[in-house]
């Protein structure tokens, strides 16, 4: 630290005039938190992290998460210190239509962001994931000969993330797991926007993260030794997760605004920022960097590039030894399914299997030879039919395992779920009843924000799963997913569509996949003898099942109320009436489709249209019309056998025989 103490000195005040400016210029934003973290930040990215300014994705890099991600400046005056693509220019575009330089971190519109931050909590539960997949692939693939996975996952934190219940669910399995590389900097600065944190905080942090099995230290955060001294006590206790609590002031350097809530949020204002810069010895010049800091930072970024090309040479040697693991790996950085082979099941017509069970079998065919994926359940394993029969869990004693006990803590595997594919060479997947997506919801989001490839296994999916009444019945779920921009949501009316479900979810690189599944079982078609369609053409959206020529009347639905319509069919065509049914597992995917195939799917061709769905009616209105129906659920669901169920709720065939008679 000696030999570049003042340098880290003279970079933390640079990042402290760029964060100020930056905010001002915008009249918009959080100065405080960068000026109070500059110390850190200057110390940490200069002597601790591991990364390549030149390839931000190299694989082997450590990964930096600021889950306060309202200090945005902080991480903005970093990349372009130390070498990324980030200019002055994008600096002074802060908060503004298109900028590289957002309010908040966004990983799709920064080179060198790792996840995008801004809902408290969720950063932290990202980095945990990243650190499990690290530790979870070099479980697998590294070898006595050859560490080709191994970095840490350093993530800066505020009051407000640990404030948040997530952080708790995460924190706690974090410790669980003993996640040595996972360093966590906690700016304990006693302020929120509402004023000093004892008005709602006066737990003991350093307490509460020992009793979940972290090792803790607490040191001044604006000591440069301290600082650095403490992440080398974190990097060297191997077995546990690090918390360090890093005492700072907020807004350090202002007169006025420093430790007041005032510097959390608003800007210092010019006088203001005349007076700290003046305090700080900066010139009163508008984003300024000295050439000298300009110069030490750089040269701090080019080590990363050496390091990579040492990392190169290590895994072009682990190739020559380890050829096999040496493909597989490269593949899973690549990222996608193409690289493996891998058939799915088929199910024999006649036979009544759940979506659910359908789902099971599934993964049992394919997990084995799809390395990348990772699978879980929040504490519902047998229910959600997520643990394949190939794997073994992940655990603190077998980093090879593939399938992680979450516990019930479904936020934190939502946001575990983003940090593990963020991380790269991970797909996961992960199951909880459709109801409680309640709890995760929030996770799911920043998944589809992210375009991260998360697999949802929602089962027990409608008031079908019985007796359990209305606390576990989703009816309001479907159109809530459905509403979430990016985010497919598939609900298979068999055995069949759940094969191509899976298909489109593993196929689906660009967002989050919501499998909705039953617990009750539905029947499988004969879909050989030219009577319905193949189930293929679940991958279009919605298809066309089964017809009668010349039809005027068309049944549409998802899940096991297609069945339903099939048996509302037969009672209409009893009556002289024809029919074409629809099936609509994934509206979104549908809505992608050409216009001239939704019309063949749907012809406005005046014959009335019911849609049947055990949720909310509210998504299907645009598909019947204002002449046609919606059998569904709007109100909460009961206690009692699911037969009974739908037909005390009326979502039954004689319902839809009644809807159409009266339409046409």
């Amino acid at each position: 630290m000696s030999s570049n103490k003042n340098m880290i000195a003279e970079t933390a005040k640079i990042i402290r005039g760029l964060s100020m400016d930056g905010v001002q210029k915008a009249n918009s934003g959080h100065p405080g938190m960068p000026m109070g973290m500059a110390d850190i930040a200057a110390v940490l990215w200069t002597n601790h992290l591991n990364h390549n300014p030149n390839n931000p994705a190299w694989f082997n890099r450590d990964r930096f998460v600021l889950s306060n991600g309202h200090g945005s400046m902080l991480i903005y005056s970093l990349l372009h210190l130390y070498g990324y693509d980030l200019s002055i220019d994008d600096l002074k575009e802060f908060r503004q239509w298109g900028s590289k330089t957002p309010g908040h971190p966004e990983n799709f519109m920064t080179s060198g962001i790792e996840t995008t931050t801004g809902p408290l909590g969720q950063g932290i539960s990202n980095a945990v994931g990243m650190a499990m997949a690290e530790v979870s692939l070099a479980g697998r693939y590294n070898k006595e000969d050859n560490n080709i996975v191994d970095h840490y996952t350093y993530c800066f934190i505020g009051d407000g993330d640990l404030e948040e219940g997530i952080s708790h669910e995460a924190c706690s399995l974090a410790g669980h797991h003993k996640l040595g590389k996972l360093v966590v900097l906690y700016d304990d600065n006693n302020i929120t926007i509402d004023g000093d944190t004892s008005l709602s905080f006066s737990e003991d942090t350093l307490k509460r993260f020992e009793s979940y099995g972290w090792h803790v230290q607490a040191c001044d955060g604006h000591d440069l030794e301290a600082i650095d001294n403490a992440i080398d006590g974190a990097k060297a206790e191997e077995g546990k997760p690090s918390l360090i609590a890093c005492k700072t002031t907020i807004g350090f350097g202002s007169p006025k605004k420093a430790g007041t809530s005032s510097a959390h949020g608003e800007p210092l204002g010019a006088e203001e920022i005349i007076i700290t810069k003046t305090k700080l010895g900066l010139p009163l010049v508008d984003f300024y960097v000295s050439d000298e800091v300009k110069e030490f930072c750089l040269a701090s970024g080019n080590e990363g590039v050496n390091a990579e090309e040492d990392w190169n040479m290590q895994l072009a040697n682990y190739t020559n030894l380890h050829a096999d693991a040496a493909i597989e790996f490269k593949a899973l950085i690549r990222g996608g399914v193409k690289d493996f082979e891998f058939e799915m099941p088929t199910f024999t017509p006649g036979k009544s299997i759940a979506t659910r069970g359908a789902s099971g079998a599934v993964l049992d065919a394919i997990v084995s030879k799809i390395p990348s994926l990772i699978g879980g359940s929040a504490d519902l394993s047998p229910s959600n039919k997520t643990f394949p029969k190939s794997e073994v869990a992940f655990t603190p004693e077998d980093r090879a395992g593939r399938y992680v006990h979450y516990g019930v803590r479904e936020h934190a595997m939502g946001a575990i779920m983003n940090g593990m594919f963020l991380h790269g060479g991970v797909i996961p997947y992960a199951g909880t009843f459709f109801v409680f997506s309640d709890y995760f919801r929030p996770a799911m989001r920043m998944a589809a924000l992210m375009n991260v490839q998360a697999i949802y296994v929602l089962t027990h999916d409608s008031i079908g799963l019985g007796e359990d009444g209305p606390t576990h019945q989703p009816e309001s779920h479907l159109a809530s997913l459905r509403s979430i921009p990016n985010m497919s949501v598939i609900r298979p009316m068999c055995a069949d569509e759940t094969v191509y479900a899976w298909k489109m979810g593993l196929e689906n690189i660009t967002g989050p996949t919501s499998l909705v599944l039953t617990r009750q079982n539905l029947p499988v078609l004969d879909r050989t003898t030219g009577v319905y369609a193949s189930a293929e053409n679940a991958m279009k959206g919605a298809y066309v099942l089964t017809e009668d020529e010349g039809f005027n009347v068309i049944l549409m639905g998802s899940g096991s109320e297609v069945e339903i319509a099939l048996d509302a069919k037969d009672t209409l065509n009893d009556a002289g009436i024809k029919v074409r049914v629809v099936s609509v597992p994934a509206m979104e995917t549908f809505e992608k489709q050409s216009d001239e195939y939704k019309a063949s799917v749907l012809p406005d061709n005046g014959s009335v249209r019911v849609a049947i769905e055990a949720g909310s009616t509210m998504p299907w209105y645009k598909y019947v019309g204002l002449k046609g129906a919606v059998v569904g659920m709007d109100s909460f669901g009961a206690s009692a056998p699911y037969k009974v169920l739908y037909e005390k709720f009326g979502i039954t065939p004689e319902k839809v025989v009644s809807l159409v008679k009266e339409r046409l």
